[in-house]
């Protein structure tokens, strides 16, 4: 399995039997599974979820969004429970705003789950920990 570094973002073949080993990136030598969301940009976001054969989990979100805020520890709790199984990444949606209209996100909180770089699944609304960990497949 392929999966993309959160911090250089460069490709790392791993055996998905050693993902709680806590594998460490070829190039950089940091974790690639850190258990927290990565932020991820219009120059980011291609490089990590497109090429990341490992699911993606975003959450398309803004500052001033009440129940995106309410969401966020949920997301982040998420994140580290499946830290190893899926990777999470955050998108603000009025700092990208060119990322929000390409995946036609119309309503915040919107959570969407990446497949080999393509979208699977999505889901609206702010949802807790447990239920996002249910969605996945836990």
């Amino acid at each position: 399995m392929l999966t993309v570094c959160p911090h250089c973002f460069a490709r790392n073949r791993l055996d998905p039997e050693r993902r709680d080993a806590q594998p460490t990136c070829g190039a950089c030598k940091a974790a690639l599974f850190t258990g927290e969301p990565l932020t991820l940009t219009t120059a980011t976001f291609d490089r990590f979820v497109t090429r990341n054969e490992m699911p993606v989990v975003v959450d398309f979100w803004a500052t001033w969004c009440g129940p995106c805020k309410a969401m966020a520890p949920q997301f982040a709790s998420a994140a580290r429970s499946l830290a190893g199984r899926v990777q999470f990444a955050k998108v603000d949606t009025d700092a990208e705003p060119q990322l929000a209209a390409r995946y036609g996100i119309r309503s915040i909180p919107t959570v969407i789950r990446f497949a080999n770089g393509a979208e699977a699944d999505r889901r609206s609304g702010a949802v807790s920990a447990a239920e996002l960990e249910r969605w996945l497949g836990k």
